[in-house]
């Protein structure tokens, strides 16, 4: 099954049209704690560690423990990259209504860095900087991890 590919505006549409829908913010903690869309939850496809992204070894675990495989998710990230590959490993896992937020929270770069797809924020989509229940912390508690 392919993965639906969504710019911020359009993803937006389908969270307010599908009100069981839940975007995933799998940015890092401090990026998610800096602005979010609101209602997001995050849960971190990978960590800065020594420099470099490491995939988060709990990723796929945490998702599967706090959101059922058939909820509609819209998964966002920075630009739209490590969402895709976080959709891609969830649909390994049984996922089966992934949407890719292309453009993300802060947008897409070509090489030269020019903007090529405006990010949720760009495009003045409701965002938020509240952690609460939202927090990574918070979804490894309810995961029991």
């Amino acid at each position: 099954m392919a993965i639906n590919q969504s710019k911020p505006a359009d993803a937006h549409a389908t969270l307010q049209a599908n009100p069981s829908a839940l975007y995933l913010d799998v940015r890092s903690e401090a990026e998610f704690a800096a602005g979010h869309p609101t209602g997001a939850v995050n849960i971190p496809f990978a960590f800065v560690k020594s420099g470099q992204m490491q995939l988060n070894p709990d990723f796929v675990d945490v998702v599967e423990k706090v959101i059922p495989k058939d909820r509609k998710l819209v998964v966002g990230c920075l630009s739209g990259g490590r969402s895709q590959r976080a959709c891609e490993m969830l649909e390994e896992v049984g996922f089966r209504d992934l949407t890719n937020v292309v453009g993300g929270y802060g947008g897409q770069r070509d090489s030269a860095g020019a903007l090529i797809v405006a990010g949720w924020k760009e495009e003045g989509l409701p965002c938020d900087s509240t952690l609460g229940e939202a927090a990574y912390e918070a979804q490894r508690k309810k995961a029991g991890i």
